[in-house]
C-alpha cells in the first residue's frame, strides 16, 4: 500500500512537471517533457521509497542501493516512454496528422496513464527483487 501511495504522489509530481513544461518552454516537445517529468519524479520516488515504503528492507550500503534504484528507474523511464512514442511515431497521433486536442488526449492516455502503469508494475517487481530485497543472501553481501 505504501508503494501505491508513493506512486500516486510521484504521479502528481510527474504530471505537474510534464504539463508545466508542455505549456511553457517545451510546447513542441511532448516526449522531452515526459522524460524530464519522469526523471524528476524518480528522484522523489527514491527518497520516499527508501525512507517509507521499503524502510524495513534492503541492507545494502546507500550508494549501492541508490545506484541500483536509478538503474531500475532508467529502465522504467524507457518503459514509460514506449506507449507514447508508439502513439506519436508509429500511429502518427501528432500534429499535423491530427488536431492538437487529439494529440494532447493521446499523450495523456499513452504517457500519463498507460506508460506510468506499465512502469509502476515493472518498478514494483524490480525494486522488491533487486533494490530492496527482503533479506540479502551472503553472496549478495560479498559482492557489495
Amino acid at each position: 500500500m505504501k508503494f501505491a501511495v508513493v506512486g500516486a504522489v510521484t504521479w502528481f509530481v510527474d504530471t505537474g512537471m510534464v504539463y508545466t513544461l508542455k505549456f511553457t518552454v517545451l510546447q513542441d516537445k511532448p516526449l522531452t517533457a515526459r522524460a524530464l517529468g519522469v526523471l524528476f519524479a524518480t528522484i522523489v520516488s527514491y527518497v520516499l521509497n527508501r525512507e517509507w515504503s521499503f524502510s524495513s528492507r534492503g541492507g545494502r550500503q546507500r550508494h549501492h542501493e541508490a545506484a541500483l534504484f536509478f538503474a531500475v528507474s532508467a529502465l522504467a523511464i524507457v518503459v514509460t516512454l514506449i506507449p507514447q512514442a508508439i502513439a506519436l511515431y508509429l500511429f502518427h497521433i501528432r500534429v499535423p496528422h491530427v488536431t492538437a486536442t487529439t494529440q494532447a488526449v493521446s499523450n495523456f492516455v499513452s504517457g500519463q496513464i498507460l506508460g506510468v502503469l506499465l512502469a509502476m508494475a515493472f518498478r514494483f517487481w524490480a525494486l522488491r527483487r533487486f533494490v530492496f530485497p527482503e533479506q540479502l543472501r551472503v553472496e549478495d553481501i560479498d559482492v557489495l
